[in-house]
């Protein structure tokens, strides 16, 4: 039976480690500059219609590849996003590296590693290299990466290793321009690695090709911008070997076949592992208690949670499907990045209540499925209207409303929020805003009976997931 892991990741933590201090009473003031910094420096949102995107550039390395959609698009420049999908292939090293800007990863495949494999690796030590915190993911976690980590993946296992990303180039964090930029400690460019072309079908079936813009992520070794000699004296080791930090005559890419890498990670038991999690629970509930809010080390701060386990579903339909959120208040570290992510699950035919999210845009990936989804701007038209499929993204800009029906397939997807703790407004079921409304007021607004008042308000009695019968049930 193998082992189940996905990758390995290791943030290097430098000497000093920064701290994050989040006092309660600066909590308004935070929430107020949480909708402050996403305006700094943009334009206004003229949003006349809608796509649902599949990525339009790939870079292929030796390894694997990485795909990014359209940062130019309208939705994308004005959410202040971009978003990036990553393929690592089995014992593929993707090479270190920070960025500019805080990301939320969502990984979609996981991985198995051999028994052998597992064998081999506690039998190895390296006993003077423990400069580094090895973490390891599976499929359904939610990675939080705050900007400047200098990290490195590598997948040890037997299948691809696929996740998709939010990065918040808006995000007060990144002083620099829009753009996403990497900052790579090894490897170079691969020539000829770019696909230029790509077929982009939108939202309403239609295909059309599109040439991606030169000059748009082109990365590079940082090292090789540094005279030799300089590094030399830095490092105190030879110029040839400098060469070699500066990946001069390396072809790879910045994804690298690593067959021989080994790590020492403890094993846990079950009883271990059953350990752990309660103390994460405890932990989890003493931090919303805490009166005077959360301060913790990045050394130590939780960087993952898993959103696909059904037992912490927040909404649960037994007949529509089931939805989660993960936030500040369960992974206290998104209140350093100022991002969420929601997993959201709905069987056949099912429907998610119309609804829009009062402080955050989202960024909305079909991860299996396909569904029809609706998104109606202030002058009250429909700036989409159309299926989406696996694969695809659809950004939903803040107070648009939406609303989504499964297909006969069902619908999942993995939503990014760029609030770390986004606000979803219902408009329809027990939760909802026209719910809390009075029937007064709702027979003379919509110049109704008080009868017909009374059964929008209270036909459906499910929260947000409704089954596709006409008559709701508790949810």
């Amino acid at each position: 039976m193998g082992y189940l892991s996905v990758f390995l990741i290791a943030l290097l933590l430098h000497s000093a480690c920064a701290q994050i201090e989040l006092p309660q009473k600066e909590w308004f003031k935070q929430l107020h500059h949480q909708q402050q910094h996403r305006l700094r420096g943009k334009s206004s949102c003229q949003i006349q219609q809608l796509d649902a995107r599949e990525p339009d550039r790939r870079y292929e390395f030796e390894a694997g590849y990485v795909e990014f959609w359209d940062s130019n698009s309208q939705d994308l420049e004005c959410a202040g996003i971009h978003f990036v999908r990553h393929v690592i292939q089995p014992k593929g090293l993707l090479l270190p590296h920070y960025a500019n800007a805080p990301q939320l990863t969502y990984i979609i495949q996981e991985t198995y590693e051999s028994e052998e494999f597992s064998r081999e690796r506690g039998q190895e030590s390296r006993g003077n290299d423990r400069h580094q915190k090895l973490r390891r993911f599976r499929q359904g976690d939610i990675l939080a990466f705050p900007e400047g980590f200098t990290r490195w993946t590598y997948n040890d296992g037997e299948t691809p290793i696929i996740s998709v990303s939010i990065v918040d180039v808006a995000s007060d964090k990144n002083q620099l321009d829009l753009n996403f930029r990497k900052f790579f400690l090894a490897g170079n460019q691969r020539s000829g690695g770019e696909r230029r072309e790509e077929w982009q079908r939108g939202s309403r079936g239609q295909s059309e090709r599109q040439e991606t813009r030169r000059g748009e992520e082109k990365w590079s070794n940082i090292f090789r911008g540094f005279d030799e000699g300089f590094l030399a004296e830095a490092f105190n080791v030879d110029k040839q070997v400098i060469r070699k930090l500066q990946s001069q005559d390396d072809n790879r890419g910045f994804i690298v076949n690593a067959e021989r890498l080994r790590f020492v990670l403890p094993e846990q038991s079950r009883e271990e592992q059953q350990e752990e999690r309660e103390w994460e629970r405890r932990q989890e509930t003493e931090q919303r208690g805490r009166g005077n809010g959360l301060e913790e080390t990045f050394c130590t701060l939780k960087l993952h949670q898993n959103i696909d386990r059904a037992s912490i579903a927040d909404f649960f339909n037994p007949r529509s499907g089931r939805i989660t959120t993960i936030n500040s208040q369960t992974l206290p570290v998104l209140s350093h990045i100022r991002l969420s992510a929601e997993r959201g699950i709905l069987y056949k035919n099912a429907l998610q209540a119309p609804r829009y999210n009062a402080n955050a845009h989202v960024a909305k990936y079909v991860t299996r499925g396909s569904a029809r989804i609706q998104v109606v701007g202030p002058n009250g038209n429909a700036v989409f209207d159309g299926e989406v499929r696996e694969g695809q993204l659809l950004v939903i800009p803040q107070n648009y409303a939406v609303v989504n029906r499964a297909s006969e397939e069902g619908f999942e997807w993995i939503a990014f929020k760029t609030n770390d703790n986004a606000i979803t407004t219902s408009l329809a079921g027990r939760l909802s805003a026209i719910r809390s409304i009075p029937v007064e007021v709702l027979a003379n607004a919509y110049g109704v009976s008080r009868e017909d008042a009374s059964k929008l308000k209270f036909n459906r009695e499910e929260a947000t997931l409704f089954s596709s019968s006409k008559r709701g049930r508790q949810a």
